[in-house]
């Protein structure tokens, strides 16, 4: 059971680290968002692939915020 335990222990601090990770991909973001909603704003048509390029962008980022976070927490 104390395996466990610590198991989860670990876990817990490496998703801590998470949020201040994330939010140095704030600008990806709010391209991401502001692409959407333009597209899907009246008389913007959102269709697959449009903002791929932002979204590739943000998931580079949250990916790269991921590998640094559990490398610290390692």
């Amino acid at each position: 059971m104390s395996t466990n335990g610590a198991v989860w222990g670990r876990v817990r601090s490496r998703l801590r680290g998470f949020p201040e990770s994330l939010a140095a991909c704030g600008a990806e973001a709010t391209a991401y968002g502001r692409c959407v909603q333009a597209a899907t704003a009246p008389g913007g048509s959102l269709r697959k692939n449009l903002c791929a390029r932002e979204f590739e962008a943000l998931r580079s980022c949250f990916a790269a915020a991921a590998r640094k976070t559990l490398k610290g927490a390692s």
